[in-house]
Parts: structure tokens; C-alpha cells; sequence
């Protein structure tokens, strides 16, 4: 019910995990790059235009197949989330094999079948490979498009895009491919809410008729199977698959960047922004730099020990991680982008590091030992990644697919071992126009805004799909009379009144949620006036535990034990129990109104590290956050936001509570409550 009872808990996980971690500052040493044997599978063009390549490998008895139908990208407009739905119904039975058989046949078979808008793939042991390839090309042949599974299938994405719609770093990647693209550009589209319900069933099924089609696709199967049997097989599941001309859109063209611009999105419930500096250029594996340009970029962000990881993460304590990407684009401008998730309290200093760092690589020549380490790691990566038959055939589709030179992987390593110090240099300099980059921030207005607009940039706001808007208003002025102390009375109120708090002296709760597919339990036991006891069990198995008794505590989690010391402890003895508010009523001073989950709420400082939400309109507490240090001293903020009110024997709970474990995003729901029982002196101990 209380921020710190997660918080320690993270904290303590976290802790442990960054104590296991190797020492970064012993590096490896370089060995010399050894010669390619890159071997060259075996191919074949059906008469419907499809392209097979066949790469044999037979020391495990598995095969794999994948689909991959290679059109330039389609625009939908208004009608964006076409290609969704196509992907989520390919698969739902055929017109010779119901979805009920088709799935249990497969679950059987102990293979696995997927499909997409744009291809399929299909695995299984090599003696069932020839029914599985059957089944994987009757779902991309004849496919069976209802009335029902259509419905189905809509009302599951519409779900998912309302959840994607409170995921900043989703909104996040939406706003970037916006920024880098424009809204019309199939890069740039996005499927949303309004733009699916406009589809109809016949929308999805003329896409299919249209785009998916043999002449420009490709099938790679790779593993236990003679080249001679797979193209027997093909050839029988797939010479009735019919071609078709397919339509070639002209994609439209977004101006270059002039002058670096800020590209803000108001997000008032997140407690960190999500930082992007973006550019766009004619970066592809055929430009004679591209290998000097992957060196850069590999320098300056593509590792945990590169610079801006370096600086932002190892130097500073700004962020988890900071990376920087090129994604090249085969119909549509390459793309680099430097990202990071930060502290809203840091983001205008991650802007001005980012941009350091990319200023930097341009007009300072890398040393020989960066360049040396960076291809030393390529070298590393391309020789572990020729081990599978898998990337003979993904670097026999490149080339295919790319129009790539013949002996562009074999001669691979020789070209890497070729890029100079002043190559790394010009690269930098000709993809990366400084003072002409795309600076895209999500994060809450009222915390980083003012910080931002120190930093000259022109500054454009958007809305979390894109549109332009106005200024956030950040200033909300409060009512005349209202107080800290008014707020936690109106708090104390709106759930239940203060005697029937003051009735309760325990409380046992019992919460769970669901990460990476595992269940997450989480047991909750308080006491007035101020003792604790939190258990997190994963799958049964208590993962961590925290127990304080109102004068001492400590915490448990993977065998370790450790005190609760310094400001943690103070921090726990001077909170109430079960209710902190009865104490915040001392502590608290109220800081401004800000918008949190669409509703104006009161901001309270309630201790030296923590702030609560209370709702303007109900006085129902909506969110917590709590500024903690990790071991290795950075700060970061948990954040927990309360939902979902019920009254439990008159007391209004919240029975929904969001927060983020690390990377996670973690859902807890309340399971059972249980006042004045069920709690005794010896949870404490």
C-alpha cells in the first residue's frame, strides 16, 4: 500500500544484480581475424516466381523454412492496421483444414507454424518437416477469411493499442518514426484506433489478393534435408500459389532537417523521458564508407562500452543504458538514432551529452585503440554468427534481396580491418549533419519543459500521435485555502472517514501480476504504528523479503541478508502504519497541481524523498514517487500509480496498482484484504 514497500524491494533485486556484474574495465584480448569459409546455399526459382534457397545442415535431425515476401512498403492512410489484421488471421484454418485441427496438428507434431502481413516460418524435426511445410503452404495459399475471426482478431488489437496508448516508450516510437519520416510515409504510419475500426473484412481480404504473391518473395530452408528432397517438396506445395503484378507505390519524401529542433510530447504521468536524437541519410552496405561508418557508430554508441554508454550511464548515473543505431532502410532514408530512457530531473543535461558525443566523433579523430577494440567486437560477432547454417542463408538473402556484391560477406572482415582513423572521421561527418539532427523527447512537460527551453533550441509540440499542439500548460494555480494538510483530511475522507482508520490496526494483503509469462505474488503485512513485512514470491519461491519492526529491519532476496541503514531506515520509522497519510499529515506540503492519468491532482512533498497525487476532483490518491539511490549511488524513481478503487468493510482501496520493476511494467492486483487479523508481533521479527 506504500511506495517503499516495492521500492526497497527493487532496490535490494537491483543491488544484487549490479554486483554480479563482470569488470568492465578489463577488456579482452585482440586475436587476429581469422579467414571466411562462407558457404553458399543451394537455389532455385519456381515458375511462379518464388526464390528458393537451400542451405543443408545435418548434425540435427530439424528443419526450418521461412517466408519472406519482399514488397516496397505499402501506405494505408486512414485505413492503417490492414496489414495487422492479415498477419493476426493468416493461420486461423485454411479450406481444407479447420483452426482447431490445423493448431492441434501442429501442437502434435511438436513443430511451430507463424505468420505475418509479409511472409511465414515454419520449424520441426526433419522426419515431420514434409506435413509441416504442407500445412505452413496451405495457410499462405488458401487462407480462410471469416466474418468471426475478423471481429476477433480486431477487438484483440484494438485492446492491445489502448494499452500501447499509456506506454510512453510505444509512444515514443511512434513519435520518432514520425519525426524521421512524416505521417504519410509508410515508416511513418502508425494503426490506431480510428484507423482500424475503418477496416473492413474486405479490405484485409483484397490486400491479401494483392500483395501477397510469389513473384517477389523469397523461401529459405535451412537444415536436415537434402537440397533434392526440399526442392521435391516446394515444388509440390507451393507450384499452385499464383503471381500477380504487384502495384509499386511512390513513397513521399520528408525534408532534411534544416536546423536542430526539439520534438516535444507531454506525457504527465511518466517519471522519465524517453530521449531520441535522430537523422536521416543515403547510408547503405554498398556506399564504399559503410564499414567506416559502422565502426563510428560502434564507437560512439553501439556497446555497453562505448562513449555515450560511458558518459551517460558509467560516468554520470543518468540512465540505464545510452545506445546510438543505424537502421538502413532499403525503400526509404537510412536512419541513426542515439537513445536513452532517463530522469526527468537529468533529461536537459542527456540532450546536451548526446549532442557532445556526436560533435565530438565528428570533429575529433577516434583513437587506434577505439578503432582496434570496435572492429576486434565485429570480428568477434561475425565469426560466432557463421557457427550457424542459419546466417549462410540470411547473408545469401542480403545479397539477393540488397543487390549486394557477390563477395560482400566473405570479403567482410578484410574491409573492416581495412577502416582507418581519418575514414571513421570523414564517415562521421558526411551520415551525421551536426546542428541538423531531430532531438525527440516524451516526457512530462512540467518537470523538463522548463529546463529544455534553456537550451535554445526551437521547439515544436506534438501530441502522442503526432499532430502539432500548443504549449503544455505546466502552472495550474491552487485554490485559495487549500493546504497540505487539507488534501490528506480530504484523502482520509474520500476513503472511509478517519474512525473507521483509526479502527484498523492491521492489515494483510496479498497482491499478483504477471511478468515475462510467471506469476508474481506479493504479501503485505502492517501494523500500527509503524511495522512492515513484504514478501515477493515468482512461481512459489519467495525471490525477496523485508521485514522492520518499527525500530530495525532488513532484507532478504538470493541468499543475502542486508540491514536497513541510514536514510532508508529513517525513512521507515518515521512512515505509519497501515496508513501513511495519518503521518503525512505532519510532513506534508503541497507543491503545485499537475495533470496525472487525464485528471488534475495536488502534489504533495509528503517526505524528503517522496511525493503523492491526490485527485482534485475525488481526493483519491493517485500516484507515489520515490526518489531512491542504487548501490553504486545513482538515483532513480519508483513510481506507483493506484486505480481501480473498491471499499473493503467501508474503506475504499485501491485494487489496481502500476509500477516498474526495472525495465518491467508490472500491473498488481489486489487479491484479498484482511483488517485486524491475520498479522502478529512475530511477522516482525
Amino acid at each position: 500500500m506504500k511506495t517503499k514497500i516495492f521500492a526497497f524491494a527493487i532496490v535490494f533485486l537491483l543491488s544484487l544484480s549490479i554486483s554480479a556484474q563482470l569488470d568492465r574495465s578489463i577488456r579482452p584480448k585482440q586475436g587476429p581475424a581469422p579467414k571466411i569459409n562462407l558457404g553458399t546455399p543451394k537455389m532455385f526459382t519456381l515458375k511462379n516466381g518464388l526464390h528458393v534457397l537451400v542451405v543443408e545442415n545435418h548434425k540435427l535431425p530439424r528443419v526450418s523454412a521461412t517466408l519472406t515476401i519482399d514488397n516496397s512498403p505499402a501506405i494505408f492512410g486512414d485505413k492503417k492496421g490492414v496489414d495487422d489484421l492479415l498477419g493476426a488471421m493468416l493461420g486461423n484454418g485454411t479450406t481444407t483444414i479447420s483452426k482447431d485441427k490445423f493448431n492441434e496438428e501442429v501442437d502434435f507434431l511438436g513443430a511451430r507454424i507463424s505468420f505475418w502481413d509479409s511472409g511465414a516460418s515454419a520449424r520441426s524435426l526433419s522426419k515431420y518437416f514434409e506435413r509441416v511445410l504442407s500445412l505452413m503452404a496451405d495457410g499462405v495459399i488458401n487462407p480462410v477469411f471469416s466474418q468471426e475471426e475478423f471481429a476477433n482478431e480486431k477487438d484483440k488489437l484494438l485492446e492491445n493499442l489502448k494499452n500501447q496508448d499509456k506506454d510512453v516508450k510505444a509512444i515514443a516510437r511512434r513519435i520518432q518514426n514520425i519525426v524521421a519520416y512524416g505521417k504519410n510515409h509508410p515508416y511513418g504510419e502508425f494503426t490506431s484506433e480510428k484507423s482500424l475500426k475503418n477496416v473492413a473484412l474486405s479490405d484485409v481480404t483484397d490486400y491479401y489478393n494483392t500483395y501477397y504473391k510469389p513473384n517477389n518473395a523469397y523461401l529459405v530452408v535451412v537444415g536436415d534435408i537434402s537440397f533434392k528432397q526440399a526442392k521435391k517438396l516446394i515444388k509440390k506445395q507451393f507450384k499452385n500459389w499464383k503471381p500477380a503484378d504487384i502495384p509499386v507505390v511512390t513513397l513521399p519524401k520528408k525534408a532534411a532537417v534544416k536546423k536542430t529542433t526539439l520534438y516535444f510530447v507531454n506525457m504527465p504521468n511518466t517519471v522519465q523521458s524517453e530521449v531520441a536524437i535522430i537523422e536521416t541519410s543515403n547510408l547503405n552496405k554498398k556506399q564504399p564508407d559503410y564499414f567506416d561508418m559502422l565502426l563510428a557508430n560502434k564507437i560512439l554508441g553501439g556497446s555497453a562500452t562505448a562513449r555515450l554508454f560511458m558518459n551517460l550511464r558509467e560516468d554520470k548515473g543518468f540512465t540505464y543504458g545510452a545506445y546510438s543505431r543505424l537502421q538502413l532502410r532499403k525503400y526509404a532514408p537510412s536512419r541513426f538514432s542515439a537513445s536513452a530512457s532517463v530522469r526527468n530531473a537529468v533529461t536537459d543535461s542527456v540532450v546536451v551529452e548526446f549532442m557532445s558525443e556526436i560533435k565530438k566523433i565528428r570533429s575529433e579523430k577516434v583513437s587506434t585503440t577505439e578503432l582496434k577494440e570496435s572492429i576486434a567486437n565485429y570480428v568477434g560477432s561475425f565469426v560466432m554468427a557463421l557457427e550457424k547454417p542459419q546466417t549462410i542463408a540470411k547473408y545469401a538473402l542480403n545479397i539477393q534481396r540488397e543487390n549486394l556484391p557477390e563477395d560482400f560477406y566473405t570479403t567482410y572482415l578484410q574491409k573492416l580491418n581495412a577502416v582507418k582513423v581519418d575514414g571513421v572521421q570523414l564517415a562521421a561527418n558526411r551520415y551525421l549533419k551536426f546542428n541538423r539532427e531531430a532531438i525527440v523527447i516524451v516526457g512530462k512537460a512540467s518537470d523538463v519543459l522548463p529546463s529544455l527551453e534553456q537550451l535554445h533550441y526551437p521547439i515544436v509540440y506534438l501530441d502522442k500521435n503526432g499532430n502539432t499542439t500548443k504549449k503544455p500548460e505546466i502552472n495550474i494555480p491552487i485554490p485559495e485555502g487549500v493546504t497540505a494538510t487539507s488534501v490528506i483530511n480530504n484523502y482520509l475522507k474520500a476513503i472511509g472517514g478517519v474512525d473507521k482508520v483509526n479502527a484498523v490496526k492491521t492489515v494483510l494483503t496479498n497482491y499478483s501480476a504477471t511478468i515475462q509469462g510467471m506469476n508474481l505474488t506479493l504479501e503485505v503485512k502492517s501494523a500500527a504504528p509503524n511495522s512492515v513485512a513484504v514478501a515477493m514470491s515468482m512461481m512459489g519461491n519467495v525471490m525477496s523479503k523485508q521485514v522492520f519492526d518499527g525500530e530495525k529491519g532488513y532484507a532478504e532476496g538470493r541468499g543475502q541478508k542486508m540491514e536497513i541503514k541510514g536514510d532508508d531506515l529513517e525513512s521507515m520509522k518515521s512512515d505509519t502504519k497501515p496508513f501513511s497519510e495519518k503521518g503525512y499529515l505532519t510532513t506534508a506540503k503541497l507543491l503545485k497541481i499537475e495533470p496525472v492519468n487525464g485528471e488534475n491532482a495536488y502534489v504533495l512533498q509528503v517526505t524528503k524523498n517522496k511525493k503523492a497525487y491526490y485527485s482534485v476532483k475525488t481526493g483519491l490518491k493517485l500516484k507515489e514517487v520515490e526518489t531512491r539511490k542504487l548501490p553504486n549511488g545513482t538515483d532513480f524513481e519508483q513510481a506507483v500509480n493506484f486505480a481501480d478503487y473498491k471499499a473493503v468493510e467501508g474503506i475504499l482501496l485501491p485494487h489496481s496498482m502500476g509500477m516498474k520493476m526495472g525495465p518491467q511494467t508490472l500491473d498488481f492486483k489486489l487479491n484479498s484484504v484482511k483488517f485486524n487479523e491475520g498479522v502478529s508481533a512475530g511477522d516482525f521479527k
